[in-house]
C-alpha cells in the first residue's frame, strides 16, 4: 500500500535487540523507520522528523514512556502523531488504563506477533489519516463560513444604501402630507414595505453573528413602554392592513431597565409582525405590564393571536434557527424562519426569558416576555427638555458618495430649517468642513478614495474636537462601531436610518 511506503515509523525502546527486530519487522512491511533509545532522544526526534506512529516502549532509561507520551500531546507540533506503548512488564490492566489515559492510542503487551505489530500500526494510520481528513474538512468548512460572512456583510451593505435613500424620502413624503387619498396610500405602502425590507436584511445579518457570538448590546437606560409604542406607530399600519384588529394594553407608568433599544425594538418588531403574519382573521392581543417590585420587579409583555396556531410536537423546536410553523410548499406568509430564533437569543441576553404557548392549529399562539426591570434607586430622573432649542438650527456637512442617499437626506435635514453643505467624497468634505465650519458632519464610511474613518481622523486634526461626528455606514457589526469611535466618531448609524433616529441625534447635539 502507498499508505505503508510512505509512512515513518519511530521505534524508542532501550534494548538493543528488541529495538533491532521490531526495525525488522516494520521495515519488511514497506514503512519507513527511525530509532531512539532514550525518551529524551525520542522527543528531539518526534520534533525534527514527525513521525506517522511512534511505537513508545514504557520503560526507558531516562523518563518513562507515559511522561514520553504527555510531553508529545502538550506540544502543538507533534500532539497528533499516533503512539503505541508497548512493555513486557508493565502489563497489568491499570498500568494499560494509564498509558492510554495519558495519550497514548493503543498498548501492546510483549512479546506479541509480528502481525498484531503491523495490523495495529496500520490501524492507527488508519484512524490518524481519518482524522487529518477531518480536519482538512473543518478548515475547509471555516474558510466557507468566513467567506459566507464577508459575502453577508458585503450584501448588506449594498441593499442599505438604497433603502437609506428611500426611507430617507419617505421621511419627506410623510412631512408633506397629500390631499390624494390614493396617493397617500401608495405612501403608506413604500414606507411600510421599505421598513420590511431593512428589518429582513438586519435579521439575516443578525443570525450570522449570533451564530458566532459575534453580537454584542449596547446597554443604557430605557422605558420600555416609550420603546413599545414606536414600534407600534410603525407596525398598527401593518397589522390593520391585513384586516386585523390590534388591541394594546400599556401601563400608565412608565417601566424601566438596563437595554439595548435598538435589539429590544428588534424584539417587539418580530414578535407583532409574527402574529400579524400567521393570523389571517380575528386579533392581535398586546399586553405590557409589570410584575413584583423593587429588586424582583420584572416587566411582561404578552403578544396574543387567533392565527393558525403550533401543534404541540413544534413547540419545542419553535425558537430553532429556520423553524417555521407552516412549511407547506404553497405558504404564502413569507419570512425567513429566524425571527424568534433572534428574539430568544436577545431575550436571553438582556436577562430575560421567552416562552411561546399553543392549544394546536386553529387555536392561536400567544408569547410571552419577561424582561428584568431597574431598581427605584436606578430609575433615571428625567429634566425638563426645551424644544426650541433642541430643534435649533444646524449647520450640517453630509459626504455621501450615493447620489439618491445624499439628495434624499439633504432634502430632509433642509426641511427640518438645517443649513446642510454636501459633498460625494472625503477630499471635497473636508475641503467644506474647513471653510463652512459645520456643526455636525455625517459622513459615510464607504466612501471612494479616502474612506470615512480617514476623514474623520483628518477632521479631528484639522478642525477639532468641536465638531461632532457621525458615521453612516451599511456595515452594523460590532468591530465597524468600535472602528468609527476609534477613528473619531462620536456616534454611529447603520443604514437605512430612520427619520426619526436622525432627529434624536440632532435633538441631542
Amino acid at each position: 500500500m502507498a499508505e505503508q511506503r510512505l509512512a515513518t515509523v519511530l521505534n524508542v525502546n532501550d534494548d538493543d535487540a528488541n529495538r533491532y527486530l521490531v526495525n525488522r519487522i516494520l521495515e519488511m512491511s514497506g514503512y519507513h523507520v527511525l530509532e531512539a533509545a532514550t525518551g529524551m532522544a525520542a522527543l528531539l526526534m518526534a520534533e525534527k522528523h514527525r513521525p506517522d506512529v511512534i511505537v513508545l516502549d514504557v520503560k526507558l532509561p531516562d523518563i518513562s514512556g507515559y511522561e514520553v507520551c504527555a510531553r508529545l500531546r502538550s506540544n502543538a507540533s507533534t500532539a497528533s502523531i499516533a503512539v503505541m506503548h508497548t512493555s513486557a512488564t508493565f502489563v497489568t490492566p491499570d498500568k494499560k488504563v494509564q498509558g492510554l489515559e495519558g495519550g497514548a492510542d493503543a498498548y501492546l503487551t510483549q512479546p506479541y506477533e509480528p502481525s498484531e505489530l503491523i495490523a495495529t500500526v496500520r490501524s492507527l494510520l488508519r484512524l490518524r489519516h481519518a482524522e487529518q481528513q477531518a480536519r482538512l474538512r473543518t478548515d475547509q468548512l471555516i474558510e466557507m463560513d468566513r467567506r459566507k460572512d464577508e459575502f453577508l456583510a458585503m450584501l448588506g451593505h449594498e441593499l442599505r444604501n438604497p433603502l437609506a435613500a428611500i426611507m430617507t424620502s419617505i421621511g419627506i413624503l410623510e412631512r408633506k402630507a397629500s390631499a390624494d387619498t390614493r396617493e397617500a396610500r401608495m405612501h403608506g405602502i413604500i414606507q411600510r414595505q421599505t421598513h420590511h425590507l431593512a428589518r429582513l436584511v438586519d435579521d439575516l445579518l443578525d443570525v450570522s453573528r449570533i451564530t458566532r457570538g459575534k453580537v454584542e448590546l449596547r446597554k443604557e437606560p430605557l422605558d420600555l413602554v416609550e420603546s413599545f409604542q414606536q414600534v407600534l406607530s410603525i407596525l398598527r399600519p401593518r397589522v390593520e392592513a391585513r384586516g386585523l384588529k390590534l388591541e394594546v394594553r400599556l401601563p400608565r407608568t412608565s417601566l424601566w431597565m438596563e437595554a439595548d433599544a435598538t435589539r429590544l425594538e428588534q424584539v417587539f418588531t418580530n414578535l407583532l409582525d409574527n402574529a400579524a403574519k400567521y393570523t389571517d382573521q380575528g386579533t392581535v392581543t398586546v399586553d405590557l405590564s409589570q410584575e413584583g417590585v423593587d429588586g424582583t420587579a420584572q416587566a411582561v409583555l404578552r403578544v396574543k393571536d387567533t392565527g393558525i396556531g403550533i401543534p404541540p410536537e413544534k413547540l419545542p423546536a419553535v425558537f430553532e434557527l429556520f423553524a417555521q410553523a407552516d412549511t407547506s410548499l404553497e405558504r404564502s406568509r413569507g419570512g425567513l424562519g429566524i425571527g424568534l430564533t433572534l428574539v430568544r437569543t436577545l431575550v436571553r441576553m438582556h436577562g430575560g426569558s421567552v416562552e411561546a404557548m399553543s392549544d394546536g392549529y386553529g387555536a392561536g399562539s400567544e408569547f410571552v416576555v419577561k424582561l428584568p426591570l431597574l431598581p427605584p434607586e436606578r430609575v433615571p430622573q428625567l429634566a425638563g427638555h426645551n424644544v426650541l432649542d433642541a430643534r435649533r438650527a444646524r449647520r450640517i456637512l453630509l459626504v455621501e458618495d450615493n447620489s439618491d442617499a445624499r439628495q434624499s437626506m439633504r432634502d430632509l435635514l433642509e426641511l427640518w430649517g438645517h443649513q446642510v453643505a454636501v459633498a460625494p467624497d472625503g477630499v471635497q468634505g473636508l475641503a467644506l468642513a474647513l471653510e463652512h465650519a459645520p456643526d455636525l458632519a455625517l459622513v459615510d464610511i464607504g466612501l471612494p478614495g479616502v474612506d470615512g474613518y480617514q476623514v474623520a481622523a483628518a477632521l479631528r486634526a484639522r478642525v477639532g474636537q468641536h465638531v461632532r461626528l457621525v458615521a453612516l455606514t451599511g456595515h452594523a457589526e460590532p468591530e465597524a462601531y468600535e472602528r468609527a469611535l476609534k477613528a473619531g466618531f462620536d456616534l454611529h448609524l447603520t443604514k437605512p436610518v430612520r427619520p426619526a433616529d436622525l432627529d434624536r441625534v440632532l435633538s441631542n447635539l
